[in-house]
């Protein structure tokens, strides 16, 4: 346990190297993989019991080099009693499934909030915000894998490791399955928790090498099961999921949590894989406005809410927050669009 409590510390002191880790592009940042900061102070604190191999980051015992390279992490978490901790919001870089072997614990995706009970199987794809723990996570084991497809927008084609022997169809059919339809959790059967369980197994050998021809084997056994299951589920499939279109609304649907960042519309359209004229396109399909007028549109109402809810802050403060340059700047667009003043817009609402 002192050697994995090591691994675990040296992983936290690496995480300013943000080379050691696969960048996701969200719609409007980028994310550098998640290092479950929150699980190894769990682990050091004697909360939870973690046996993991991993790379990049993550907590665990070091994956060798060339062993399964798209592998991110695969383990488990034994977490008995009350916890006081859980994984905050976060998006991995790769395919995350993981398996609830025994107990509950909430898990949030996107907007969506679930109970996870034992046998539930959960599948994240890389551009999935979610959370395990609402704040803190219950008493269970869970069982996980995160297996790098290369993917880090969702109109990005799919590159799935050369060691994955389905046939071609099947894969193809699986990426399919995966990536038009984001249903976060399911009930699983029992062919999906005994490779869950065959994979922890081999997980806590001493040597990985010794055992990577039956890890190999297990996990290509999950995704072939994998399979079976959504076809017998009768996933609703949407292609438009993966379009580009997509990725566009993604952006623009979270652009109000980010409006400090100086954005430009180059850097706008660079942040969805775009040139700034597709870019532009798009955005005034889905809003009737040039990229620039919604920003300014996003910006002003987020403007016009701090100085309802929040008095305490000056009118200078709530321009930074907002993205605005000055209190000045703020002001001229404001009464552009509001008809009056910020000062004469918090004012008013004071008096109702």
């Amino acid at each position: 346990m002192n050697a994995l409590i090591s691994a675990m510390a040296d992983s936290l002191k690496a995480k300013k190297d943000r080379s050691r880790s696969a960048v996701f592009f969200s719609p409007v940042a980028n994310y550098h993989a998640d290092r479950c900061a929150p699980l190894c102070a769990a682990v050091r604190r004697g909360e939870v019991k973690l046996d993991a191999l991993a790379r990049r980051g993550y907590p665990g015992r070091p994956l060798p080099a060339q062993m399964l390279p798209e592998v991110s992490t695969m383990g488990f978490w034994d977490a008995t009693g009350t916890q006081t901790w859980g994984l905050d919001w976060h998006r991995n870089e790769g395919i995350e499934l993981m398996y609830l072997a025994r107990g509950k614990t909430e898990f949030l995706v996107d907007k969506g909030s679930f109970l996870l009970e034992s046998g539930h199987l959960t599948i994240t794809r890389p551009w999935q915000r979610h959370r395990v723990g609402n704040p803190n996570v219950g008493s269970n084991r869970l069982c996980w894998l995160i297996l790098d497809v290369g993917v880090r927008r969702p109109n990005q084609t799919w590159k799935w490791p050369d060691w994955l022997i389905l046939a071609p169809a099947d894969l193809r059919r699986l990426t399919t399955l995966l990536s038009h339809n984001e249903q976060p959790v399911w009930q699983a059967n029992d062919e999906i928790g005994a490779c869950f369980n065959r994979i922890a197994g081999l997980v806590q050998t001493s040597d990985p090498l010794a055992v990577q021809t039956r890890l190999q084997l297990h996990i290509n056994e999950l995704f072939v099961v994998l399979r079976e299951l959504l076809e017998e589920k009768k996933v609703k499939l949407d292609a438009r999921l993966t379009t580009t279109r997509r990725m566009v609304e993604l952006f623009l649907a979270a652009l109000p949590q980010h409006l400090e960042d100086p954005w430009t519309l180059p850097e706008m359209a660079r942040q969805c894989g775009l040139g700034s004229s597709a870019f532009a396109d798009y955005c005034c399909r889905i809003t009737n406005q040039t990229p620039v007028k919604y920003l300014t549109h996003c910006r002003i109402e987020a403007a016009r809410k701090l100085l309802a809810s929040r008095p305490d802050l000056s009118i200078t403060d709530v321009a930074f927050s907002c993205g605005f340059q000055s209190s000045q700047y703020l002001a001229t667009v404001f009464r552009q669009k509001m008809g009056q003043s910020p000062r004469a817009c918090r004012a008013a609402r004071a008096r109702q």
